[in-house]
């Protein structure tokens, strides 16, 4: 892990997430913690995250979501080079559809 994310308030933070119960009570708590901004970038990353794992084209993910390549690009280098969390999430949401 980041020793930036190693923290005791990091460590609440996501203890706090792991806390809650259902999809009512994580927009409930993001909609206090963050603003609409940030909560509509992280839902921006997680899109392009599932357009890349699709094989969709960089220029066609910024069509489609408005992301800058910029975005797209650093969504990418998580995929290949960071810690497996989008792949933890994808995984998991895709199973769900199932």
């Amino acid at each position: 892990m980041n020793r930036r994310l190693n923290t005791e308030n990091m460590k609440r933070l996501f203890q706090a997430v792991v806390s809650l119960q259902n999809e009512e009570e994580c927009a409930r708590f993001f909609e206090d913690i963050c603003t609409i901004h940030e909560l509509e970038s992280m839902a921006q990353r997680l899109e392009v995250a599932v357009l890349l794992k699709e094989g969709i084209t960089y220029q066609e993910i910024s069509e489609r979501t408005g992301a800058s390549t910029a975005t797209i690009s650093r969504v990418g280098r998580a995929l290949n080079y960071g810690e497996e969390g989008y792949d933890i999430v994808l995984e998991r949401l895709q199973a769900q559809e199932q």
